[in-house]
């Protein structure tokens, strides 16, 4: 369980492997395109999509170890489960945001999110 500060400081702390996840996220979809499209990219070829592969999923196993719940890659959604009021709630964070500023009830999913 994480608190509502315990989570801001861990998305703080693992922003740069979010950021590196990203970029990976981001390689991969141009590689793949390239593959797609021509049979060939100056960015490689299948090797480099398993290499590739192998990184972003190494960053995402990283993040289970914290506890993290990954939702997405594309975008990125990562959840923290915690308690309000004690109620179970997960803290919401989405590429994008500075810091965690959404909660939502584990019932609820993502559609039941509301401002921290």
């Amino acid at each position: 369980m994480f608190t509502l500060a315990q989570s801001r400081h861990l998305v703080a702390t693992l922003r740069p492997r979010i950021d590196e996840l990203v970029r990976l996220r981001a390689d991969l979809a141009e590689l793949r395109a390239d593959l797609a499209g021509h049979g060939m990219s100056v960015h490689g070829g299948l090797a480099e999509v398993k290499a590739l592969e192998a990184r972003l999923h190494g960053i995402v196993d990283e993040l289970h170890e914290h506890d993290i719940q990954v939702k997405g890659i594309a975008p990125v959604l990562l959840d923290f489960p915690g308690e309000r009021g004690g109620r179970p709630v997960l803290w919401c964070w989405l590429e994008g945001d500075g810091d965690v500023r959404w909660y939502h009830r584990v019932e609820c999913g993502f559609a039941g999110r509301r401002p921290v």
